[in-house]
């Protein structure tokens, strides 16, 4: 008997996992990605998924699937609606769901888990909120939720024999402590992410969001530059991050593409890399320079000099350096996303 593990790499689910592979399920681990997973995070190194890491400490063949497109047109009008902030979590799980259906008949399997908590997540973790999930993507008795499933209705997998209810638990509530007992007793301690996370729950970001929608510059190249650095927005058509560290720094040149905009400060002087995506003409890069400025170490000198580059391409880059004062904090405030 075979079934689909959707895993965040948080530990809800590697505990869903592990419970029942030591049922005697043979498992394939199936994780979407977007570009709002807490989980997933950027190193020297390049980027580290935790899925990956929990696939492995499980001895589980991990499928990926990039879901980016899909979730960023859902972000921008999900049908069931937003969460406290601009989390649809409903039509997340669906999304989610669909695409494990799918993996049922190409992997022969029989049946989906997942590591949900009754009550955990206040939109989509009420019960008839996962029996709309479930009826909308298709799975219903499909889904089998070990860490809760002694509070839900019994599933296909328990009426079949498959698996026994006995062995499944009853967790409820938003509390993580009896995950965490269980954790421990069943040796799994390499967790990053404890609840796996997105970061459409946090309200900063979620502002960051509603700005790049409103603007109608939601996409995922942008999506991944939220999680980057200080935003700025300079005109309906024009905004500014710039690194608050050297590895965002480094991050916001992986990222840059070759319609963006470059600012740095001359080689001399410590301070923080901007990245300008949009329109941009003289007077925006030049504000665009001196809130650079403002990010620079100036060891009291009033004025710097800053370069900048339009574009990325090798043939078409153009590279000119400014003399600026640094924007005043006022400006500074009233531009911050």
């Amino acid at each position: 008997m075979k079934a689909i593990a959707l895993i965040s790499g948080g530990l809800d689910s590697t505990l869903a996992a592990k419970i029942i592979k030591e049922l005697g399920i043979e498992l394939v681990a199936l994780n979407t990605k977007t570009p709002f997973c807490l989980c997933d995070h950027h190193s020297s190194s390049g980027c580290v998924s935790a899925a990956a890491n929990a696939a492995k400490q499980l001895g589980l063949k991990l499928i990926t699937l990039n879901v980016s497109e899909e979730f960023i047109a859902i972000i921008k009008k999900p049908r069931h609606g937003y969460g406290s902030h601009m989390n649809p979590c409903i039509d997340c799980r669906i999304l989610l769901f669909k695409k494990a259906k799918e993996y049922l008949e190409k992997e022969q399997a029989a049946f989906i888990i997942t590591g949900e908590v009754l009550g955990q997540r206040p939109m989509s973790q009420r019960k008839a909120a996962m029996k709309l999930i479930d009826k909308k993507s298709g799975t219903e008795g499909l889904v089998l939720r070990p860490l809760c499933a002694k509070f839900m209705d019994i599933s296909i997998p328990e009426k079949n024999g498959w698996v026994s209810r006995d062995k499944l638990l009853a967790i409820c509530g938003r509390s993580r402590g009896a995950q965490f007992s269980l954790a421990k007793e069943l040796g799994i301690n390499d967790y990053p992410c404890p609840s796996g996370g997105c970061l459409l729950t946090n309200a900063e970001f979620s502002k960051r969001v509603k700005d790049l929608i409103k603007h109608n510059e939601l996409n995922v190249h942008n999506a991944h530059l939220l999680k980057v650095g200080r935003h700025f927005r300079l005109s309906s058509v024009a905004k500014l991050i710039v690194g608050r560290n050297e590895t965002e720094n480094s991050r916001l040149l992986d990222l840059a593409e070759d319609r963006d905009h470059l600012f740095t400060p001359r080689d001399e002087i410590a301070g923080a890399t901007a990245l300008g995506i949009g329109l941009y003409n003289e007077e925006l890069v030049n504000l665009a320079a001196r809130i650079t400025g403002r990010y620079c170490d100036l060891g009291g000198d009033g004025c710097t000099e800053i370069n900048y580059k339009s574009g990325f391409n090798a043939k078409e880059s153009t590279v000119s350096r400014f003399s600026v004062d640094p924007v005043e904090e006022g400006l500074l405030k009233s531009l911050r996303i």
